[in-house]
């Protein structure tokens, strides 16, 4: 049977799977599978040589019985609905096993931002929140950054919306530079969440991560901050690395620093000299006790996932592992600790921002990474209570399910008090 790989047909199966589970109600349950609203925009933007080319955008409001809107624009030329629609979900069931007060959203721009230059991006960048008007704000829907979209591009989004309202509003955006409202510790939060998860695995495994090896798919924004993290703070030893160009893999570690700067000279992470040229496939299925997917969505599906041989899948990415996988995994005892609280700090973190923004006050760095800690651990723990809560009842759940029910748990009742069921 071929698994089908529409991102949000698999967010509706996954929700599917933990309501049968949890007996939802059938009025809740048809809510939360359709996002409550979604906006397709036409932008026109005007380019360097006087042209103008028009672009597809979009942007969903999943669900926000719980608080505002929280999610990602992504720039990217293969952006379509679903894959919006599927990640507003998660952003969705994110924030609830989090328990801040946000829904979800998310939002994407058809195009191919490395073909277009600073003037042409921030025109496409203020068209778009043009276009959005105010079906966005900081007690609507907040964006933030994803895919291809960086600080700079929230920076001209936020003075778009502040011209909009016609006064300043950093609260709208996060992700932003730190000289306009943006926060300490925002660019590593995601990996630095990641690794308070993997910190409380290994403690709940009776694993010492001085002695692991680790492989980390995916160089990006989260993997490389992953790579840097995960052997400063454990002293875990990285042994194979990937970029979308292929990967590199040597049992003995990688070293960080020549890491990078091969990638900087050479283009990718094969350029890195000492060390055994590999295939992102063949990268999930080295001999390591920690696999972290941390690039895009189903690298490890029902065709590969019995050829894991390791202990832990941390899925710092969006959606890696798909259902039939995660079936696997959990069924030969491997631990897949599922993408919306592996990867949660970054929406924490952005959460911290907003309240700083609404406030006028800002936090240290330390101060942020001891309250993304403290969110985290508890997160994690609320998923394993939830796991042991239902083995003890007879019915053996894999975590992906057990923060679903978490998650879903929450926003059913949040939308049972608001009177919407």
């Amino acid at each position: 049977m071929i698994e089908d790989m529409n991102p949000f047909k698999i967010s509706q199966n996954e929700l599917d799977l933990a309501a049968e589970i949890m007996n939802l109600d059938k009025k809740a349950h048809a809510i939360l599978r359709e996002p409550k609203r979604t906006i397709i925009v036409t932008i026109p933007v005007k380019m360097r040589d006087g042209s103008v080319q028009t672009f597809t955008g979009f942007r969903v409001l999943y669900n926000d019985a719980r608080g505002p809107g929280k999610g990602g624009i992504r720039y990217h030329p293969l952006e379509n609905v679903d894959t919006v629609k599927a990640l507003s979900a998660w952003m969705t069931w994110k924030t609830s096993l989090a328990n801040i007060p946000f829904g979800g959203a998310k939002g994407g721009i058809i195009c191919d931002p490395k073909k277009l230059n600073d003037f042409e991006l921030e025109n496409l960048s203020r068209g778009y929140i043009r276009a959005l008007g105010r079906t966005i704000g900081p007690k609507i829907d907040i964006p933030a950054p994803d895919v291809y979209t960086n600080p700079q591009i929230m920076a001209w989004m936020m003075d778009e919306y502040s011209e909009l309202v016609g006064y300043d509003e950093p609260g709208v955006i996060t992700g932003k530079p730190l000289e306009i409202g943006g926060s300490e510790g925002r660019f590593d939060s995601t990996a630095m969440g990641g690794m308070y998860v993997l910190r409380e695995a290994a403690k709940m495994l009776k694993m010492d991560l001085k002695d692991s090896k680790i492989a980390i798919q995916g160089f990006g924004n989260a993997g490389k901050f992953a790579f840097e993290i995960a052997t400063s703070l454990s002293g875990a030893k990285v042994v194979a690395v990937s970029d979308s160009a292929g990967g590199v893999y040597n049992p003995d570690g990688i070293d960080y620093k020549k890491l990078v700067e091969a990638k900087e000279k050479g283009g990718g992470v094969q350029s890195y000299e000492g060390a055994e040229k590999i295939s992102n496939e063949q990268l999930l299925t080295v001999d390591a006790d920690v696999i972290i997917p941390a690039a895009i969505e189903n690298q490890i599906t029902s065709q590969n996932a019995d050829k894991i041989k390791a202990k832990v899948v941390l899925e710092l990415a969006n959606g890696p592992v798909t259902p039939d996988a995660d079936r696997i995994l959990f069924e030969r005892g491997i631990l897949d600790l599922p993408d919306f609280l592996v990867n949660s700090g970054g929406v924490v973190v952005s959460y911290f921002e907003w309240v700083q923004d609404i406030g006028g006050y800002y936090w240290t760095q330390d101060d942020v990474y001891k309250k993304l800690d403290t969110i985290i651990t508890r997160s994690f723990n609320d998923v394993m209570a939830m796991q042991k809560k239902y083995e003890s009842d007879g019915k053996r759940i894999s975590p992906r399910t057990a923060a679903y029910i978490v998650a879903v748990d929450r926003v059913a009742k949040a939308m049972k008090a608001r009177g919407w069921y």
